[in-house]
């Protein structure tokens, strides 16, 4: 598939087909894509938790998952259990805190206010949306979907994940159901390069 196809064909899917997994050869090239991401002062301040098992996925939405969210998010909830994998993208700032104190980089406080904005999360971010297109262009289906602060401490626990690695979200992926729906936010419209894009100045 052409790149620009991937682009345009990318969009978030909510539903997926139960009885088709992800095979393995496609599994690992999505974390494969996903490590090529950009990384401030190449840091590489990231992990990625696989589940893929019905055990741990289980336990993945028992753990982000609120008694109100089951009946405000029910169908929703339906829908989205039925992917048959589940990547956790994890960013870990000390990582990035550490390589720019380094004696190529010079930071020797280790500081967060050298870091105009968090670069350990866009990272990761940049990690998840290679995922995002790879799984477009491997003819799946994926989300990406954000774990609520309150959450956090469970899915930490559920999952031995040490405090320090923050999850940014979480990607659902397999071959999509028959069932998907898109975001009524879409019918906001996708805001045009005249919109957004100031050439020269603002």
């Amino acid at each position: 598939m052409e790149f620009a196809e991937v682009v345009r064909r990318r969009h978030m899917v909510r539903d997926y087909d139960p009885d088709r997994p992800v095979p393995a050869e496609l599994r690992e090239r999505l974390l494969e894509h996903a490590i090529r991401a950009p990384s401030a002062g190449f840091s590489q301040g990231w992990a990625f938790l696989v589940l893929e098992s019905a055990e741990e996925r289980d336990r993945f939405w028992r753990a982000t998952t609120s008694a109100e969210d089951e009946v405000r998010m029910a169908d929703w909830l339906v829908r989205m259990r039925r992917a048959p994998l589940l990547i956790v993208p994890l960013s870990h700032k000390r990582a990035y805190l550490d390589r720019y104190a380094e004696p190529d980089k010079g930071r020797t406080d280790r500081s967060e206010e050298h870091w105009p904005v968090p670069y350990w999360d866009i990272d990761t971010g940049m990690a998840a949306l290679l995922m995002l297109l790879t799984a477009v262009d491997a003819g799946l289906a994926a989300c990406f979907f954000g774990i609520q602060a309150a959450e956090r401490p469970r899915f930490h626990a559920a999952f031995g994940v040490p405090d320090e690695y923050n999850p940014i979200g979480c990607l659902s992926i397999g071959y999509p159901g028959t069932d998907d729906r898109r975001s009524p936010s879409l019918k906001r419209g996708r805001r045009g390069v005249e919109e957004v894009v100031h050439r020269g100045r603002w």
